[in-house]
């Protein structure tokens, strides 16, 4: 990915090029269509052992990637918290959240809080940088917020599992998850502008990074004693496969690269659109019912997010 040209010029924009179409594809189709894999690693494996084999599998691939492309891998080791930092934020605690949260709620609706990202980063910039947050950001950020209550509206107040107010606990817990989840990826999307800036290229930190994240998840899962032995069944393993390759490899180079490309604000654009693909996905093999709710919810999901990523646009 790195071997990419400098943008060109397309449509007045001379921030975003043919290539960087091409990344936002990639990235939107293949993530869209990971969630429902991700379904395939859950119950009998504790989550973090799952997500321990995948980045070990991504880990292997992205290191012997890095050598056919002769990008660096040898580092003085002031450059290792940097991947530390990427593999804690990234490749560890925010697939873990997420796949403790896909107990509880449907695949699409994981991508949809996801899709806060946008929001999340926004707000970041504004705590740790001190970004203005424009009226715009301020509104985009409450629509994003309000649709994804109207769409995890009928999983907390479904009668399944429900206390005796009526609320689903386990789909509130799942949603608690996998905002905190979407936090720590947003974390680390600014480790890894940072670590671009620096001149590390995406192809050097993503391969240490997912290192540190598998070494990060194995020590946990050694520290709670549980196994790490995985089920030799193809639904397990090749949702595995397609996690590790590209949901993992393929689409993380594609997601970040565009941010240093074009920054962190505007490569969140992708995560407008793959919502809607995981929701597709979810309604065909898993009958995610649409109601008013749904429809509107994802409305303002889309609506907010645009919002916030123009304003994002704007100010870059």
């Amino acid at each position: 990915m790195t071997s990419l040209a400098p943008a060109a010029p397309l449509g007045g924009d001379p921030s975003f090029s043919p290539a960087d179409a091409a990344l936002y594809a990639t990235t939107v189709l293949v993530w869209g269509m990971s969630w429902y894999a991700l379904k395939f690693q859950l119950g009998s494996v504790a989550p973090e052992v799952s997500v321990f084999w995948r980045f070990v599998l991504a880990a292997a691939i992205m290191m012997g990637w890095a050598m056919a492309r002769r990008a660096p891998l040898r580092f003085s080791w002031r450059y290792h918290p940097r991947f530390a930092g990427l593999g804690l934020f990234i490749f560890s605690t925010n697939f873990t959240l997420f796949y403790y949260g896909g107990q509880h709620v449907p695949s699409g609706l994981l991508a949809v809080v996801f899709s806060l990202t946008s929001v999340f980063n926004l707000l970041l910039g504004f705590l740790v940088f001190g970004q203005r947050i424009s009226r715009r950001v301020l509104v985009g950020g409450f629509l994003g917020v309000a649709g994804v209550a109207l769409l995890f509206w009928p999983q907390i107040a479904g009668t399944g599992g429900a206390d005796d107010a009526g609320i689903d606990a386990g789909a509130l817990a799942g949603l608690g998850l996998c905002l905190a989840g979407t936090l720590s990826f947003s974390l680390g999307s600014m480790v890894s502008a940072s670590n671009q800036k620096a001149g590390i290229s995406v192809v050097s930190a993503s391969a240490w990074g997912m290192a540190y994240g598998a070494l990060f998840l194995g020590l946990f899962a050694a520290v709670r004693g549980v196994s790490f032995a995985v089920p030799m069944a193809l639904p397990y393993l090749g949702s595995l496969v397609y996690l590790a390759i590209f949901a993992s490899v393929v689409a993380f180079a594609c997601y970040l690269t565009l941010i240093g490309r074009i920054g962190s604000a505007r490569a969140g654009y992708a995560t407008v659109l793959f919502p809607v693909v995981a929701l597709m996905v979810s309604t065909v093999l898993e009958g995610f019912v649409w109601g008013a709710a749904a429809l509107l919810g994802l409305g303002l999901v889309i609506a907010g997010n645009i919002l916030v990523l123009k304003s994002g646009r704007a100010r870059g």
